[in-house]
């Protein structure tokens, strides 16, 4: 949520925000329910004081043995109230569709966002790592999969519906590994390992700029105004709502959850094995610090370098990309996604994402800070997937395949697995 004051003064940039991000708002009729809001509010406020001063005056006049004349402001009161509960009615409504106009009022894009409509216009940053050239015919994380004996899709299907799967054995091994590597890399740079609700009431996912843009992506649960998180971000930023807070360092939180989405809209899209799912898991970083841009771009920059050096030590080729004005989500300020090399689609694939969402989310949950001067500040909010799994298992089994079908386990993984090195087709 933008503050009113930065919309009114700023309409034509929120406006094309708005345009560039495909929300269907008009900044126009926004500002008229504003400021006829706010002659709402004004009129309603004089005719309390006056009424208010009246009722006062009735008794003085009682008092005096001036009953006619009380009488005459009793009526003069009585219609103030007819009048107040006439105003506040045409107010309710007014502010219902105010509230409703400025839940979709998105954060512009920060002055470096590359300019662009979609993600074909997003901006490589920097690329790590060599692509893998086989000297064999490589196979997909699917059929590794299955041979290794770790990967059930069809069962997942049987049990789940599309999109379903089971991990086994080594492959369940595996992910936990590598979660467990990305939850260690954290806690050493650190961030507070939390253990989150992964249902949430209605209110956690407005607060965190995921409602009401962004509802057909979640599971609700039927009668009970309860919703599965599609990220951990959401009960983090949320823990800390209505609160003020001790920023003299920044707050640093990650948490490893199971994550659901029920991807809408995606139909026909990635069908095959694991990069498209409904449900996954993920290790996820969240920061709250000062209202600072500059602090918070460092903040970014942080995050950003802790899901790298995840992947590095997957021992994984991935490039950084800074994502356009028009692939951005309706709160966030500045993104970069990271895209990691996965051979069976000769292509980078996206496995993580750091975003700098500025005061947005804290205006929306009432997270504040107090300045050196006593004055309370909404603090900034980021967020950046450290790891998500099952996509990651794409590249990891894909990348370090042989030509016998085994796959080598990247060393910084060995501690997780037993001392494993490689996993053999069963």
């Amino acid at each position: 949520m933008l503050d009113i004051r930065f919309i009114r003064e700023n309409p034509e940039l929120v406006q094309r925000a708005a345009d560039r991000k495909g929300i269907a708002l008009s900044v126009r009729d926004l500002l008229r329910l504003d400021e006829e809001r706010r002659r709402l509010v004004a009129e309603i406020e004089k005719l309390r004081h006056d009424r208010n001063r009246r009722s006062e005056e009735i008794g003085a006049l009682i008092r005096e043995g001036a009953r006619e004349q009380a009488e005459r402001v009793k009526e003069q009161v009585r219609r103030a109230n007819v009048r107040l509960d006439e105003l506040e009615e045409e107010l309710a409504g007014i502010k219902a569709e105010y509230d409703r106009l400025m839940l979709l009022v998105p954060n512009p894009a920060s002055p470096d966002t590359p300019e662009g409509a979609s993600d074909a216009d997003n901006v490589e940053i920097r690329r790590v790592g060599d692509i893998p050239a086989f000297d064999f015919e490589p196979k997909d994380h699917v059929e590794l999969g299955e041979r290794l004996g770790i990967l059930d899709l069809a069962r997942g299907v049987k049990v789940a519906g599309a999109r379903g799967y089971f991990l086994k054995g080594n492959g369940f091994r595996l992910q936990q590994a590598v979660l467990r590597l990305a939850m260690d890399v954290l806690e050493r740079r650190g961030f507070i390992p939390m253990d989150v609700p992964l249902i949430v009431r209605e209110d956690a996912l407005v607060h965190t700029g995921f409602f009401p843009i962004g509802r057909d992506q979640t599971y609700e649960l039927k009668g009970e105004g309860k919703f599965l998180i599609g990220t951990s971000e959401v009960s983090l930023v949320s823990y800390f709502s209505g609160e003020i807070l001790d920023l003299d360092e920044p707050v640093r939180v990650a948490a490893w959850t199971s994550c659901f989405r029920s991807e809408v809209g995606s139909a026909g899209r990635d069908v095959h094995g694991l990069y498209r799912v409904h449900q996954f898991a993920k290790v996820e970083q969240v920061v709250l610090c000062r209202n600072d841009p500059d602090e918070s771009e460092r903040m970014l920059q942080e995050m950003t370098r802790n899901a790298e050096e995840i992947l590095r030590l997957l021992e994984l080729p991935y490039r950084v990309m800074a994502i356009c004005a028009g692939d951005l989500p309706q709160k966030t300020y500045k993104q970069y996604d990271i895209e990691t090399w996965m051979p069976s689609r000769r292509a980078y694939g996206e496995t993580q994402s750091s975003s700098n969402l500025l005061d947005f989310q804290a205006r929306r949950a009432n997270i504040r800070y107090r300045e050196a001067d006593g004055t309370a500040r909404f603090c900034h909010t980021l967020n950046c997937t450290a790891i998500a799994s099952p996509r990651i298992l794409i590249p990891l089994l894909e990348v370090h395949q042989r030509e016998d079908g085994s796959v080598r386990i990247p060393e910084a993984l060995w501690p997780y697995m037993d001392g494993l090195a490689e996993l053999r087709p069963v």
